[in-house]
């Protein structure tokens, strides 16, 4: 039987709350499924940052992708909001707000992204998807971020 819309609601909403309590990886990669081949893509260009516009592909894939991430950005403030969960599809959309810093130039912004989850029937996540401020992220990375904030 298909898990009901509040169950994926909630499914949603922990693994949420996982990103932005900053849980370890290890706590944030037992989200994603063991019966299904799993991904995270953040769209954008791959020339503005090296997380951006490709694939992680499988759970070492997704692993990879958190530890770049991890390497490359610290956030705070992280909440979200306006889940619109999709019972049929197994799919849940939400609105994510936040505070990104880029970790080698020291540049912060404010963010508002979308998060796009599938879920497998064991409440899974199965593709991660991500749609961000890929432009802040790459003046940040260049240390350009204050001079279009000026």
């Amino acid at each position: 039987m298909a898990p009901s819309r509040e169950e994926l609601s909630q499914a949603a909403q922990t693994f949420c709350d996982a990103f932005a309590e900053k849980n370890d990886l290890e706590t944030i990669l037992s989200y994603f499924s063991t019966t299904h081949e799993v991904s995270a893509i953040e769209y954008g260009h791959p020339i503005l940052a090296p997380f951006l516009g490709r694939p992680f592909v499988g759970i070492s894939g997704v692993q990879q992708y958190f530890e770049l991430i991890a390497s490359l950005l610290s956030y705070k403030d992280i909440t979200f909001s306006q889940y619109v969960i999709d019972p049929v599809a197994m799919k849940v959309s939400v609105k994510g707000k936040g505070t990104f810093t880029w970790l080698s130039t020291g540049q912060s912004w404010d963010e508002t992204f979308t998060y796009t989850l599938d879920f497998d029937d064991e409440l899974k996540v199965i593709q991660y998807q991500v749609w961000a401020d890929s432009g802040a992220a790459y003046l940040a990375r260049n240390g350009k971020l204050s001079e279009v904030n000026a």
